[in-house]
């Protein structure tokens, strides 16, 4: 019988794989966020679970408590992999990381202001429940505005990458700090750390990119990986900032032209390391897919739609709605000052926000806030972005019919231009 079991639980694991595999072509084809897609797969298993009577809690507690830890690692090293620093890119690391952060101190307060009025009296539980919801989803974002070009799509990407980095550590930062009382301590407490973090993370950070392009082994991504999480673990044991090994890490190896030079450029093989960044943005994408997949589909198993008619919820979400698009505009148009459009529409929440509502503090988690208002959230940020995108769409299509409507104009006006050039050759 157990044989039969753990051949069930293959088969189960191996479909919500290949159902998330369809689920991104169908998204790529369509800008349906696939996530939407692997929550309602989680809605339907949650449905047998509870018709067959299986009880999953302890079992699903183990996976989200390991997929979590890897999840962040993958999260922050994606990000880090997109974020290429260039001189000419300058002006737009500036603005794009300067919106990211004013948009997301706002939001964050905006947010933990409605649940302190709404639900929570403890205002440090509201900010520890309002940080998911003001974090922009890059692995969303990222695929969402393949089709856009220019300066619009790579602000996007900066900008979504930017939130996911600022929002992990912001949440972090928060969870180490809270068991102080004192603010100067809690200041003094949580500069200490990064700079003594940092320099550590610096030092771990050369001597792995160093190392990485000596290994002879075909499976030296996992293996670095591996280390990646075992240093984690480690700096979150001696109450580190451990995130910020793994972000300096990905910003040392993508950029490592920047970091390595003088008389450190003759530690590194610029074209091998090249290679190397190429594989391991590949492994990171995997492996991203994989945590990604299970995250929805466990999140999607444990919503409650009871108290989906709740009317402090209602206010809640309206208004958190309303506090991201608004803030948004208003950045958007103080600092680029040009279209704005789709842009604006395009802050969907997704994986992080789940990722980091599963990891908040036993201490500090409420069985008052329900995970509907995330799941509202995220279906309404994800379907204002999807509109965004295929109105554009449609704007392109019909610039490019008034454009070419009548062929033979445009045919003579040609031949006119021609037959001008001529004469002014004569």
């Amino acid at each position: 019988m157990e044989l039969f079991d753990a051949y069930i639980e293959a088969m189960a694991f191996s479909l919500i794989l290949i159902l998330s595999y369809f689920f991104s072509y169908i998204s790529m084809k369509t800008k349906v966020p696939s996530i939407l897609l692997l929550i309602g797969l989680g809605v339907g298993a949650q449905a047998l679970i509870i018709k067959f009577n299986i009880d999953l809690t302890l079992y699903i507690n183990e996976v989200i408590n390991l997929l979590g830890i890897v999840g962040l690692i993958i999260i922050i090293l994606e990000a880090t992999l997109e974020l290429k620093i260039k001189k000419e890119k300058k002006g737009l690391l500036i603005r794009s990381f300067l919106l990211t952060f004013l948009s997301f101190i706002l939001t964050t307060a905006a947010i933990a202001f409605l649940l302190h009025t709404f639900l929570f009296q403890d205002l440090v539980k509201a900010f520890f429940y309002a940080i998911p919801l003001a974090i922009i989803s890059s692995e969303i974002v990222i695929p969402g505005v393949s089709d856009l070009v220019g300066l619009k799509k790579e602000f996007l990407i900066y900008e979504s990458t930017f939130s996911s980095i600022i929002g992990i550590m912001f949440f972090y930062i928060l969870a180490g700090s809270v068991s102080q009382v004192d603010t100067a301590r809690i200041v003094l407490g949580i500069s200490g750390n990064i700079a003594a973090t940092l320099i550590i993370s610096l030092i771990i950070s050369y001597a792995l990119v160093w190392m990485l392009q000596w290994l002879k082994l075909n499976v030296k991504l996992f293996f670095l990986i591996a280390i990646l999480v075992f240093l984690y673990a480690l700096g979150e044991m001696l109450n580190l900032s451990a995130l910020l090994i793994i972000l300096v890490f990905g910003l040392l190896l993508n950029n490592h032209s920047i970091f390595f030079r003088g008389k450190l450029q003759g530690l590194i093989k610029k074209d091998l390391l090249e290679d190397i960044t190429e594989d391991f943005r590949l492994v990171t994408n995997e492996t991203s897919f994989l945590v990604r997949t299970f995250y929805f589909v466990i999140f999607g198993m444990t919503l409650n739609f009871k108290n989906i008619y709740n009317l402090n919820f209602a206010y809640i979400v309206a208004g958190s709605l309303i506090a991201i698009y608004v803030i948004r505009f208003i950045l958007l148009k103080s600092i680029e000052r040009k279209q704005i459009k789709p842009q604006l529409w395009i802050a969907p929440r997704g994986f992080i926000s789940v990722l980091l509502f599963f990891s908040i503090p036993a201490i500090w988690k409420d069985p008052a806030f329900d995970s509907t208002i995330l799941l509202i959230i995220i279906l309404a940020t994800g379907l204002v972005m999807f509109i965004g995108l295929v109105s554009r769409k449609e704007e392109i299509q019909e610039t490019d019919e008034l454009s070419f409507e009548d062929w033979d104009q445009l045919d003579s006006e040609i031949k006119a231009l021609t037959i001008d050039e001529k004469d002014l050759k004569k």
